[in-house]
């Protein structure tokens, strides 16, 4: 039985990039072995990976974990909610979109390292403000992606809608979300990368209980493998959630690969 040469192809590409990752750790670990950089700066990957196991077994980085992972979701979905919702509502209405379109391009590139000032003077360093920084910055790429799908909608179905006399949300639902699925699983995506480096900024502005926190008490007591092991499930927690959104993306948008 032949390999299809699609699958030959994947399956070169992930040997290539396990060989990319292996060949990455064994230089760190040469570095660190030499003493090239100070071992308090720069552990070796064994070193690190001890670090991690200790945590998990003897420490508690396990509820760590639970904590970014808390923050991140639940900005996340806030985000979620809110920029599909309001997308929505813009993206479907010709009349509505030039007025608000200034105004999104006008907040759209604010850093959101600017309104942390401001979400800590209304909420404090509590989780409240936690929460409104991740979904502020996450908000945006749902958002945008949304008004886009909806705006790119085929115009005649629509006038179909109009001729049926659906009400605006039997047109959202039954026109514009699946006719705008790609774009908005797309910013979905992007925006789940942006929930965690958010999660971990506040984390280490307001002290709660997360990865973030962690990794600053570590930076600031020298203990390097203990930094670099909470880097190392940063980008962990990362990969995997991005993997999640691509899949479930795949999954959803299989109507587009098969012709249907």
């Amino acid at each position: 039985m032949s390999v299809p040469a699609s699958m030959r192809s994947a399956i070169g590409w992930r040997v290539v990039s396990f060989g990319v990752a292996a060949s990455f750790v064994a230089l760190w670990q040469w570095i660190a072995n030499a003493r090239l950089v100070s071992p308090v700066f720069l552990p070796g990957p064994d070193r690190a990976w001890a670090s991690l196991v200790r945590g998990f077994t003897d420490g508690d980085l396990m509820a760590k974990v639970a904590g970014t992972l808390q923050h991140m979701a639940v900005g996340w979905l806030v985000a979620s909610l809110v920029g599909i919702a309001l997308g929505a509502l813009i993206g479907s209405s010709p009349r509505i979109r030039p007025y608000v379109t200034p105004t999104l391009e006008f907040l759209r590139p604010l850093p959101v390292s600017a309104i942390i000032p401001v979400a800590i003077a209304f909420f404090g360093l509590s989780q409240a403000m936690t929460l409104f920084v991740i979904a502020f910055g996450a908000v945006w790429p749902m958002l945008l992606s949304t008004v886009h799908g909806f705006a790119a909608v085929e115009p005649r179905l629509y006038e179909v809608a109009r001729a049926l006399h659906l009400s605006r949300m039997a047109v959202i639902f039954k026109i514009g979300l699946p006719s705008a699925s790609p774009d908005i699983l797309a910013g979905m995506r992007i925006s789940v990368t942006v929930a965690l480096i958010l999660s971990v900024v506040c984390e280490m502005l307001a002290g709660l209980d997360g990865l973030g926190h962690w990794i600053l008490l570590a930076a600031r007591s020298f203990r390097s493998a203990d930094l670099f092991a909470g880097v190392i499930l940063l980008g962990v927690i990362g990969y995997v959630t991005a993997l999640l959104v691509a899949q479930v993306e795949r999954r959803l948008l299989v109507w587009r690969t098969s012709g249907h």
